[in-house]
């Protein structure tokens, strides 16, 4: 048996310990908007599907934004549809330094100490604070929570396989809902950090 026999069952091994894998996708800078906001930024408009999201119900529309902050801004910026009971900006640690503002690593949701931002297109701007980084974490529907035997909300480690930079993110939460679609989601700084590419995966650590 020779030595690239021997890492192949030794990686299989591993990958047998570690569980099933699980899909990777990168959350690139967003926005959601709540009915009060949209009819601002998109006066007598609704939100216009660009393509889906795998998450159900979720889509990517047609509508952008540009986000501005202190030191500068950014421009076509998506927002995905549905509209949400309350608006929320998402970005990257490299986003926020561009943009002069400082967001708070938090799950999708918990605004309590988000950053104020601007959002501003044709029609209209709002500045509200509603900026955050996105912890991340892993979608999971409540089959695949028990076939991982977690629980919403728990804390885990998730090893990436991927060409040069393989490693372990820890601290990721897990996000349990019956209709949710298994995937782990990282944003682009994560991303790029460890060269995910299209087809990797993650593994949970035991």
């Amino acid at each position: 048996m020779n030595r690239e026999q021997i890492r192949t069952i030794i990686k299989e091994v591993i990958q047998d310990m570690q569980g099933e894998s699980i899909p990777v996708g990168i959350s690139s800078r967003h926005v959601h908007l709540c009915k009060e906001d949209m009819d601002i930024l998109f006066p007598n408009m609704e939100l216009t599907k660009k393509k889906d999201l795998l998450q159900i119900g979720e889509f990517a529309a047609e509508q952008q934004v540009t986000l501005k902050g202190p030191k500068g801004e950014i421009q076509n910026v998506r927002v995905l549809g549905p509209l949400r009971k309350f608006s929320q900006v998402e970005v990257s640690l490299t986003d926020a330094r561009m943009l002069g503002v400082k967001p708070p690593i938090v799950l999708s949701g918990d605004l309590e100490q988000a950053s104020p931002i601007t959002l501003v297109t044709e029609f209209g701007s709002i500045t509200k604070s509603i900026c955050i980084v996105a912890k991340r974490h892993i979608h999971m529907s409540t089959a695949d929570a028990e076939r991982f035997n977690v629980l919403n909300g728990d804390s885990v480690k998730v090893a990436l396989d991927t060409i040069g930079r393989s490693t372990v993110f820890d601290d990721v939460i897990i996000r349990v809902a019956p209709n949710f679609v298994l995937e782990m989601h990282i944003d682009t700084d994560e991303a790029n950090a460890v060269n995910v590419q299209t087809d990797t995966v993650g593994r949970i650590v035991k």
